[in-house]
């Protein structure tokens, strides 16, 4: 190779590397830190739990902001908070007569108090009504909200820019200077090299551009020091509160009696329950709650989807090697002798064909590196398996098959993430999708893998998990609501198909609704199909429809219309349709459709109330039926 062109390629290598090693020592000195907690105290500070929340996670506004704003506003008399059951998912929020002046809320304290409002018929909502149906405004909404306590932060002199004016004036001369070494070396190429049309200038100018843009890039938010002294004393805060049994598991509505404690325990991480209940659009999978150890802690997961040997099975992992290697050897082996880096023919297309076959020959080297280090860390992952037990901590389906006219997608790898207890901080393993309906969330399991490719080769469950509790309906305790089977009668059907007429009373559907309703009513329908419906009280129209079928049609009605929004924690799964206008729920083979028609169109905000309410009979049919 010619002198000159690694001299050129040196020195434009090294400004750009001398850039990104700046850049990296500029994120290294600018990273959040992360104070010593304070000795445990039960003093609360001036501070608003939304900015708590950003100051005990290392300056990362979290999900917990407008948790614990939605729990402290409740404190303050802005909101209720009522339980009517045992099962938390079945919290209300309601607005009171005369709440306090709102005049002095904070913005994003006024935004989730704005969102509750505004969802409330007559001045109600259920908690599980406040999530987004659309992904772009909570992502929009959410996206105001932390802009909002990042600058409430600021003004209070416990947060900053990570890079500031002065650091990012460092990083953009310093583009400028790595640009001119780029444009130099580009140029300094064309001149010995006799090109026509220099593009030195351009090179340095595109150089520049880009790193400035990058440096200009803001990383987020660090401490200052009094940010650093009032987030010591927040952690003291939170090892007092995590001091008290039972204090993870206390629902939102026990804020009636710990007051303002419970929307800071939100804040500063030691609410699991509560925190688990509300949701406002904001749950992240890659920061989820943990109880291995026996302690309840976030663990950060990354989910990787783009590397080659990610999920892959070993067989299929050296094929790939074999054919990479065998292809590269094979083109090399062709264009080896002809390549030629600097040609010194001034024939346009003899250039032209040099400058292909030194690609091709770099593509097979490309391709004998490639395949030959996946061979070698094949093999070494298959000497490395491993066994680890821990906490599922997420499970979805990462790649399916694709859709069919008469065949429907299929799964066929699950991400599966595992804290094992090592750290906080994890990466996802890949498992086989037959395997994915032996566990859930919250579940210990016992996993053989491999490290490299990350692939999950033996599954165990070894114990189940707070989460299945937590997600069962409780059973009621009203006999009238049971099949007769249940009650010494005569046998009926377990499920909801025999009994739809029951489900709900005309006052939850009165409630749910606004608007008073009739007694339920029975339907004729087609096949196994059996429904109910309610009519208003005012004009005898229609205003909700109720469908319940068992068994395989059963299965086969879910699998047609289970889409839309998912409603996490209501029976086996529950959906909400796009339009807002029905909603279907699996508890075992069971299936239940409700659909608001006439009047009630568009009042769907209790939809997931009264999922609830029928989860809960059906499976308490179903427990009846097989006792």
């Amino acid at each position: 190779m010619d002198r000159r062109l690694l001299l050129d390629l040196a020195v434009g290598a090294a400004a750009i590397a001398g850039w990104f090693l700046l850049y990296g020592m500029v994120r290294l000195a600018t990273r959040p830190a992360s104070p010593a907690p304070a000795p445990a105290t039960p003093e609360l500070g001036a501070e608003p739990p939304a900015v708590v929340s950003l100051l005990v996670n290392r300056w990362s506004v979290t999900e917990d902001a407008a948790e614990s704003t939605l729990l402290d506003l409740a404190a303050r008399g802005f909101i209720e908070l009522r339980q009517p059951g045992n099962d938390p998912m079945q919290t209300t929020l309601h607005l009171p007569p005369a709440p306090p002046d709102d005049g002095g809320l904070r913005p994003y304290e006024r935004r989730v108090l704005d969102r509750v409002r505004g969802l409330a018929v007559h001045a109600v909502v259920p908690l599980t009504a406040l999530t987004f149906r659309d992904q772009a405004q909570a992502r929009a909404w959410n996206k105001r909200l932390r802009a909002q306590v990042v600058a409430d932060a600021r003004r209070a002199g416990l947060s900053r820019r990570r890079f500031g004016p002065a650091v990012t004036t460092l990083l953009v001369a310093a583009a400028m200077v790595a640009g001119v070494g780029v444009g130099l070396a580009v140029l300094h190429y064309g001149i010995w090299h006799q090109e026509e049309d220099n593009v030195g200038f351009a090179a340095g100018i595109v150089t520049s551009a880009a790193l400035s843009a990058l440096a200009g890039a803001s990383p987020g938010e660090r401490d200052t020091a009094l940010g650093r002294q009032v987030a010591s004393r927040w952690l003291g805060v939170r090892a007092w509160l995590r001091g008290h049994e039972q204090f993870d598991e206390l629902p939102p509505a026990a804020v009636a009696v710990w007051d303002r404690y419970l929307g800071y325990g939100a804040a500063v991480g030691a609410t699991r329950l509560s925190s688990a209940v509300l949701d406002l659009g904001l749950g992240d999978r890659t920061r989820v709650w943990s109880s291995f150890g026996g302690t309840w802690h976030r663990v950060r997961v990354r989910y990787p989807r783009f590397l080659p040997r990610y999920g892959r099975t070993l067989p299929g992992l050296l094929l790939r090697a074999v054919i990479s290697i065998a292809v590269g050897a094979f083109l090399l082996k062709v264009v080896g002798g002809a390549v030629d880096l600097a040609p010194s023919t001034t024939d346009q297309v003899e250039r032209v064909l040099a400058v292909a076959v030194d690609g091709i020959a770099a593509l097979a080297l490309l391709l004998l590196i490639s395949g030959g280090y996946t061979l070698v860390r094949g093999l070494a992952d298959l000497a490395a398996e491993r066994t680890i037990t821990g906490e599922v901590l997420w499970l979805e389906v990462w790649r399916s098959t694709a859709r069919r006219d008469n065949q429907p997608s299929q799964p066929i790898l699950h991400h599966l993430a595992v804290d094992d207890g090592t750290g906080d901080r994890t990466t996802a393993w890949v498992l086989p999708s037959q395997w994915a309906t032996d566990c859930r969330d919250g579940d210990t399991v016992t996993v053989r893998v491999r490290p490299w490719t990350r692939r999950v080769i033996s599954l165990s469950v070894v114990g189940q998990g707070r989460s299945r509790r937590l997600t069962e309906s409780p059973v009621v305790d009203d006999t009238d609501d049971l099949p007769a089977s249940g009650r010494g009668g005569t046998t009926e059907p377990a499920g909801p198909a025999a009994r739809p007429v029951g489900l709900f009373t005309p006052e939850e559907v009165g409630q749910a609704l606004g608007l008073p309703v009739r007694a339920a009513e029975g339907l004729e329908l087609p096949g196994p199909l059996s429904g109910a419906q309610f009519r208003s009280a005012a004009d005898g129209q229609p205003v909700l429809m109720i469908q319940a079928v068992d068994g395989a049609p059963g299965r086969w009605i879910w699998r047609l219309n289970a889409r839309g929004q998912e409603l996490p924690g209501i029976g086996d799964g529950a959906f909400v349709s796009a339009s807002g206008e029905q909603a279907v729920l699996r508890v075992g083979d069971s299936t239940v459709a409700v659909t608001l028609v006439g009047a009630a169109r568009g009042r769907a905000a209790h939809l997931p109330w009264l999922l609830a309410q029928a989860a809960a009979r059906v499976s308490a049919g179903h427990d009846g039926a097989s006792a």
